[in-house]
């Protein structure tokens, strides 16, 4: 059964989706995006819970956690944060699930904790992305312009615009999602985000390392994302050359919102293989011909 923490790191209090509040040191750790929440990840959540530990915080400046006007939101404080949670639960094997702006956040986690990152899955994230900001990135990037954007978004037009965008997703998940991204506390945390990143940085920085973890992999991408292409999926091989490549058609920037059959039936092998330390296609292949698979017609 899933339960609620509420865990300090440093002054900052973010609550802790779980099903074991101490236990084993390995643990699957789900990191959400933007805008999100650990809730979020509950249709995958419930399935991996059944095997293994499982940890979904809320990161600063989203779903529940304390906002504060002094915070900062950069990548390096969020994975500083990730740590904290991270340390403080005891976990000394992580395997990250990550989406959208987590993606960043607990790659730069992992690239500073190799020893302790046992294995990685991106959903529509990664920091391979020669630079591709969407639309709304360039202009929440630019002074003023992102602030004046910001006030724009109210609950009903970015209903309309997230709706419109990914017409997959569930009016339930659509709605959840528009809340996560009201409050003002978020609405600033995304403007210092996206104009603290340097993608073309990021990647300089974290790509060697990354590929040095040698760990198992797998990169999942919603066909119709409209934030970051599916293009970019397989862009992530440059990070993680041993992933397998899924692309869910029919699915936008949240393919486990929009398909969790389809989505449970690529992560879920992938992570109990880890866990059975069974050998597996899904744990990772050869670097040079790797597979993408599509799931679904």
């Amino acid at each position: 059964m899933l339960e609620k923490l509420h865990i300090v790191v440093g002054e900052v209090r973010s609550p802790v989706l779980t099903n074991s509040p101490s236990g084993s040191d390995e643990a699957v750790v789900f990191v959400h995006g933007n805008p999100g929440s650990g809730d979020d990840w509950v249709p995958l959540l419930e399935k991996v819970a059944a095997f293994a530990r499982v940890i979904a915080p809320d990161m600063p400046g989203f779903g529940d956690t304390e906002r504060r006007t002094n915070q900062d939101f950069t990548v390096p404080s969020q994975a500083e944060h990730l740590e904290g949670i991270i340390d403080q639960l005891g976990v000394t094997r992580a395997h990250l699930v990550l989406h959208d702006f987590g993606g960043p956040w607990g790659l730069a986690w992992a690239a500073a904790h190799p020893q302790h990152v046992a294995s990685v899955t991106l959903i529509d994230t990664g920091i391979n992305r020669n630079s591709h900001w969407h639309g709304f990135a360039r202009l929440w990037r630019t002074r003023v312009v992102g602030e004046l954007v910001q006030l724009m978004m109210s609950r009903r037009v970015n209903r309309a615009i997230i709706g419109r965008k990914n017409p997959a997703l569930p009016e339930n998940w659509l709605n959840r999602i528009v809340d996560h991204a009201a409050p003002w506390g978020t609405k600033r945390a995304v403007l210092q985000m996206y104009r603290s990143l340097d993608l073309g940085v990021l990647e300089g920085s974290l790509t060697g390392l990354l590929r040095d973890l040698e760990v198992p992999s797998l990169v999942v991408w919603g066909g119709d994302d409209p934030f970051i292409p599916v293009e970019f999926a397989r862009r992530q091989l440059a990070s993680f050359p041993g992933a397998r490549v899924d692309i869910v058609p029919g699915t936008g920037h949240w393919p486990w919102l929009d398909a969790p059959d389809k989505v449970t039936d690529i992560v879920v092998p992938f992570l109990r293989a880890q866990f059975d330390d069974a050998p597996s296609d899904a744990a990772g292949v050869s670097g040079r011909d790797v597979p993408t698979t599509t799931v679904g017609h």
